[in-house]
């Protein structure tokens, strides 16, 4: 085991503060890898103040991590030291269910062990990235294309996966209209993945404020939902959207904005249960679907395709220390559009 500096939640909504853990010492299959950057996840502020429940601290949060294999197991093939490497949402599964055999790992049968606040199949809990270190079986590292700078190339890792694999799934690209509802941290993402993709690409926000950035990332058309012209304006059009927000907003009334067979993917988790008037999908046969980060080649080959088309985060880069700050500012939606930690900053402690 080697000593590990970090940031840890010591109990839920208290401020997050300097912690020492263990890591393993690399097994025979893992990568051990130097973390230089960790995005921040609104997931991260969710768990660490258990707004979801069932949180287990000491918590080391952060799922969205970039950095560079310092050393790797005698039996490691894919990577070598000196690689730029990533590490998303979860660091293992069962991998023999059906979910892990198709590289679904994210629907794993028996369950993904979680990047943090989870805990692997010997019992141990699981740290995250707020922290120097981390060491991972190589099956579930990713990596990360030269040409993406690793600060932010960070997010891509949850916020990049989580819109590309739905804009995937439901075949957005040319002649294929999408929407975006929500221009954040995922929102941004899915603006510049759909427009790679080829797809019509308009982003639906509560105001006009973020029009001009929501152009500069490749949408089409930018409207604003407080606007009841809107949504009489934009009936039948979609062939897809995205509901990116976790705020409570109906539903039945973006349901009407698909056209005929069109499909509205929810990848935010409201915080509240939502109701839905059937007759909304029925009469125009409509799909409403969810859909969550994705597997090991998915998130691999999204990795791929931002490097050919030079995609990354838009981010604001801060030491750890300033990462509470971060947390109460991303509550009040005042980042454009995810923080990242240098980790360089840890030093310091």
């Amino acid at each position: 085991m080697s000593q590990t500096k970090g940031y840890a939640a010591l109990s839920a909504k208290s401020a997050l503060a300097p912690f020492s853990f263990e890591r393993r010492e690399p097994r025979e299959h893992d990568v051990a890898i130097d973390i230089q950057y960790c995005g921040i996840c609104h997931s991260d502020i969710h768990q660490a103040w258990d707004e979801w429940g069932g949180s287990a601290f000491p918590m080391v949060p952060g799922h969205e991590i970039a950095g560079v294999v310092t050393a790797v197991g005698n039996k490691v093939t894919k990577y070598k030291v000196g690689d730029k490497v990533g590490v998303g949402c979860f660091v293992d599964s069962c991998r023999k269910c059906p979910q892990c055999l198709k590289g679904l790992q994210q629907y794993c049968t028996v369950g993904m062990v979680l990047t943090y606040n989870g805990k692997d199949y010997e019992g141990a809990p699981t740290f995250g990235g707020y922290s120097e270190k981390i060491v991972v079986d190589e099956n579930y590292v990713l990596r990360i294309p030269d040409n993406l700078p690793l600060d932010a190339a960070a997010p891509l890792q949850c916020a990049g996966i989580t819109l590309y694999s739905p804009l995937k799934h439901w075949q957005a690209g040319p002649g294929k209209k999408v929407a975006i509802v929500g221009l954040g941290g995922l929102g941004h993402m899915g603006v510049k993945l759909a427009h790679a993709m080829g797809a019509e690409v308009t982003v639906l926000s509560q105001s006009l404020k973020k029009q001009e950035d929501g152009k500069r990332l490749g949408a089409d058309y930018f409207y604003a939902t407080s606007d009841p012209a809107t949504l009489t304006k934009l009936k039948k059009y979609f062939d897809l959207i995205i509901c990116t927000v976790s705020t409570g907003i109906d539903w039945n009334q973006y349901l009407e904005l698909l056209k005929i067979d069109g499909a509205m993917v929810v990848v935010g988790i409201p915080d509240k249960d939502v109701p839905v008037n059937a007759s909304r999908l029925i009469m125009g046969r409509r799909s409403l679907a969810g859909s969550v980060i994705g597997g090991i080649p998915e998130t691999q080959e999204m990795l791929d395709f931002c490097g050919k088309n030079n995609i990354t985060c838009d981010i604001e880069l801060i030491p750890i220390q300033k990462v509470n700050e971060a947390y109460e500012r991303v509550l009040k939606s005042d980042v454009r559009y995810r923080f990242v930690i240098d980790m360089a900053s840890l030093k310091g402690n």
